[in-house]
């Protein structure tokens, strides 16, 4: 036991829990539980809900653990990450391996088994889209990193509505763009706060290699894309008055905090886009769901 009384595996247990990155899993898992809801005109199965929902979630985190595992060398050089399990040691390389590559097998097994082969294999390919394609290749070589990769943490709502119906349709489609074109200035405002964490780590992230003005144009551009394809859902006779009303005020705070950022830069206004893009993806999908219940009734 360490000093403060805790057994040897319970402080391993939380250091997994930790590189399994929770707080995004949670946000993963709500966008792929309303997928689920959305793609049905009653309430979805519970039966398929609660295998999907958990599947999901342990693939998620596996994906998150090899990230951690892969980029311990970066972390170990941020001040964000410095704190993180794989750095400091507390568990070893091989059981966070052993452990993300089991996770990842029971998510992928529940997937197959409890919903259909389609969102194991979407889920599958997720998986390698972030955990290889984004860490190893995209994040070290290119800015456009966040662009790129964003496909893959765009899937969470395509994987629910897979996980209920079986496929995938135009709605779905229209979901995942919205958190495509969301992921840019999302993360583009933590690298501006986190500019010097990130080029002391020789991460070519846009404000190190474009510059912060570069960059705060570049959400800015992006606020806007996103806020036109929030409009697609009531285009596609998917949402009602109450989204379109959500979505206008949630837009209309996030343009208006991307605008300020660009003309008056501040790392304290940087972190409040960054922390507002996160109530934004929860609000607009949230009120897609209340949408959806208010416009179809329940079966």
């Amino acid at each position: 036991m360490n000093a403060l009384g805790l057994p040897l595996w319970r402080r391993q247990s939380q250091a997994l829990w930790q590189l399994a990155k929770p707080k995004v899993v949670a946000l993963i898992v709500f966008c792929a539980v309303i997928g689920m809801f959305l793609a049905s005109s009653g309430l979805p199965d519970a039966r398929v809900v609660i295998p999907a929902t958990l599947g999901i979630a342990l693939v998620a985190g596996a994906a998150a653990m090899v990230n951690c595992l892969v980029e311990r060398g970066l972390d170990a050089r941020m001040r964000r990450t410095a704190w993180r399990p794989t750095v400091t040691g507390e568990v070893g390389l091989a059981q966070t391996l052993l452990v993300a590559l089991l996770a990842g097998a029971a998510g992928l097994a529940l997937l197959i088994v409890c919903c259909n082969a389609l969102t194991a294999w979407l889920t599958l390919g997720t998986f390698v889209g972030y955990a290889v394609v984004y860490t190893l290749l995209l994040k070290p070589l290119t800015p456009q990193n966040i662009v790129i990769g964003g496909a893959s943490g765009a899937m969470p709502p395509v994987l629910g509505w897979a996980a209920v119906t079986g496929d995938v349709s135009a709605f779905a489609l229209v979901l995942f763009l919205i958190i495509y074109a969301w992921t840019p200035p999302h993360f583009w405002a933590l690298a501006l706060y986190r500019r010097d964490d990130y080029a002391r780590a020789g991460l070519p992230m846009l404000p190190v290699t474009h510059g912060q003005r570069y960059t705060t144009l570049s959400i800015v551009l992006y606020s806007v894309l996103l806020a036109a394809i929030t409009l697609m859902p009531a285009a596609l006779g998917q949402a009602g008055w109450i989204y379109l009303v959500a979505a206008g005020a949630l837009n209309g705070r996030l343009l208006f905090l991307a605008v300020r950022l660009h003309r008056q830069y501040a790392h304290t206004l940087a972190r409040r886009v960054f922390t507002w893009s996160i109530w934004y993806l929860a609000g607009l999908f949230a009120a897609l769901l209340f949408d959806h219940y208010w416009l179809i009734p329940f079966s």
